[in-house]
């Protein structure tokens, strides 16, 4: 591959320019299993280099500790990254295992200052709502946030997994510049009704977990077998007993059109995901996460390829074939309440 930059895409109307990929920073220090800390500085910096700028986290992700790895590279690179944390899934100080969803005033504050406190940063460029908790009225929620863009700790504002009406109701209050949304090969559900609507608000996407975390690079078949136990995926449904052995085969066709590019199944998954922009006429920023150098170059490499719309039709029927929903608990997605 070449050193060549990505391109970039604006998040919303007036939000910043980014690379039209970033990098999901989560598993560098949760939720994959063991880490590597060098090798994970070491990918930051090399993403940095082939153009992408949006850095994702969220409070949650090893209890703050991920803001905290962050911290050091943000500080570095401050006037050349874009900050994306979230808030919501509080953690009862008697429970560190559980987490409880929380909209209200009061906790977004007390979010807020803790991230800014974690990431040693006086502004958070992208500040995510990251699970929605419909016992608080969305006004109030948004209303809330807007707020700390106004005193500036916050530059824009986004939301994640929200569906159509939410988003409206939200954008309705104050613009919305990005929805983070789970959106691959695997998990097509928001097609129907949020994308949609993100293009008429003039909303940025940004799917997460685009390469269905790490199934769609056929790097593991099973997750009872082939992952660590402390790795979260030996609990989602896809990716054990037969619902693994089911979707292994629906990457027979992704296998297909990577020997055609030579490529990798990763790079044409991600590949599909970002050409999503033109099929449905909106800007898109997919977030694949990695804590390995070799991973980033591959992943920005997807940027460069094109699919035909034979291989476009080819890869159509494998979400509708899938086996198993995106989460044992499907209420806290937009899908559990569209």
């Amino acid at each position: 591959m070449t050193d060549g930059k990505i391109p970039t895409v604006r998040l919303g109307d007036d939000g910043p320019e980014v690379g039209v990929q970033g990098l999901g920073c989560m598993g560098m220090s949760f939720a994959y299993g063991p880490t590597d800390a060098g090798e994970s500085r070491a990918t930051l910096e090399r993403a940095l280099e082939l153009g992408v700028t949006l850095f994702d986290t969220a409070d949650a992700y090893g209890a703050g500790e991920n803001e905290k790895f962050l911290s050091p590279f943000f500080k570095a690179h401050r006037d050349e990254v874009v900050i994306a944390t979230k808030f919501a899934l509080s953690i009862p100080p008697d429970d560190p295992t559980r987490r409880v969803i929380r909209n209200d005033r009061p906790y977004i504050r007390q979010a807020v200052e803790a991230s800014l406190k974690r990431l040693d940063v006086d502004v958070i460029d992208l500040y995510y709502m990251h699970r929605r908790d419909v016992n608080v009225p969305m006004e109030d929620t948004v209303a809330a946030m807007a707020e700390l863009v106004r005193e500036g700790k916050v530059k824009h504002l986004g939301l994640s997994e929200v569906t159509a009406d939410e988003l409206r109701t939200a954008q309705s209050v104050h613009p919305i510049a990005a929805l983070q949304s789970e959106w691959s090969l695997f998990s097509r559900d928001i097609e129907a009704n949020v994308v949609p609507t993100a293009r008429e608000l003039g909303v940025t996407l940004v799917p997460y977990s685009p390469l269905g975390r790490g199934f769609l690079t056929g790097s593991f078949a099973d997750a009872d077998k082939d992952l660590t136990a402390d790795d979260f995926r030996r609990h989602q449904p896809r990716f054990t007993g037969g619902n693994a052995s089911a979707n292994v085969a629906l990457l027979d066709p992704i296998r297909t059109v990577a020997e055609a590019h030579g490529a990798s199944l990763g790079q044409i998954a991600l590949a599909w995901v970002q050409q999503q922009a033109s099929v449905h006429g909106l800007p898109l920023v997919p977030i694949p996460g990695t804590r390995k150098v070799s991973r980033v170059e591959e992943n920005t490499a997807a940027t460069r390829i094109e699919l035909t719309k034979g291989e476009l039709e080819l890869l159509e029927p494998i979400a509708a074939k899938v086996a198993g929903d995106r989460y044992a608990d499907m209420t806290f997605t937009s899908a559990g309440r569209e």
